[in-house]
């Protein structure tokens, strides 16, 4: 693998080809030199990528290829735009279904990382049903005092009220959270039946907020603390979602 420094250089090294593969954004790939400069063009992502962008590079492949998950977050939008221009390529393929159709794609149905008790939920409410875990996911537990013992998702409610950006209040309760998770002789078993010992470093704390988040890192120095624009694709034997703004009246 190497790295290309100049869009004209890339495009010397596929014509002559020397590569067979080349990674670029759309400013590459939207040139008019690059037209036609590749036999498939693969859109990584294309749950987040706008019909508008696919559209303006797809004429530098002869095939295009979209891949992505629709359920995941959506590409930042800044300033306004006419309805619909800010749907990504994929949910445009889509037509409104939570998953890909057998006659229009491929869609990957294996999580290689949750429990059947957290991806039945997500497999319902996002995929359609479809979605299933690999073998042995299954043994994947905590293995502490209740109530946060064996696997699965608990709801702790915390008392507040006229919070928007951050919570005092949950700060404290994410903090005795992590106390018990990581008490002493607290364990979590690996999907190969492996035990570990239970640290700071097996428990992701995610907020909305970078307000909430700048606190929960001050009260939990050294904890993973994070949005989900941080801790997306990562994985911990234990999640940590605070909420942070109050709902209801």
């Amino acid at each position: 693998m190497r790295a290309l420094g100049a869009n004209d250089e890339a495009l010397r090294l596929l014509q002559a080809g020397d590569v067979n593969v080349l990674g670029g954004t759309t400013f590459l790939w939207s040139r008019e030199d690059f037209r036609n400069s590749v036999d498939v063009l693969f859109v990584d992502e294309a749950g987040q990528m706008s019909l508008a962008n696919v559209l303006a590079c797809a004429a530098a492949g002869d095939s295009l290829v979209l891949l992505g998950d629709p359920q995941q977050l959506e590409q930042p939008q800044k300033g306004s735009h006419p309805e619909g221009s800010d749907i990504s390529a994929l949910a445009h393929l889509l037509e409104g279904r939570k998953t890909i159709g057998k006659d229009r794609g491929l869609f990957l149905g294996t999580t290689w990382r949750l429990h059947p008790a957290i991806y039945t939920f997500t497999s319902e409410l996002f995929y359609e049903g479809r979605l299933v875990s690999r073998p042995g996911l299954e043994r994947q537990r905590l293995q502490l005092p209740d109530p946060f013992s064996g696997a699965g998702l608990w709801f702790v409610p915390v008392d507040h009220a006229a919070n928007q950006s951050y919570s005092v209040e949950e700060v404290e309760r994410v903090a005795a959270i992590v106390e018990h998770l990581t008490q002493a002789g607290a364990m979590w078993v690996d999907g190969d039946g492996n035990q570990h010992t239970m640290t700071q470093e097996d428990v992701l704390i995610v907020a909305p907020y970078n307000d909430q988040v700048n606190r929960l890192k001050e009260r939990l120095p050294d904890a993973r603390v994070g949005t989900v624009d941080k801790f997306q694709g990562q994985q911990a034997a234990a999640v940590i979602y605070s909420m942070t703004t109050l709902q209801g009246p």
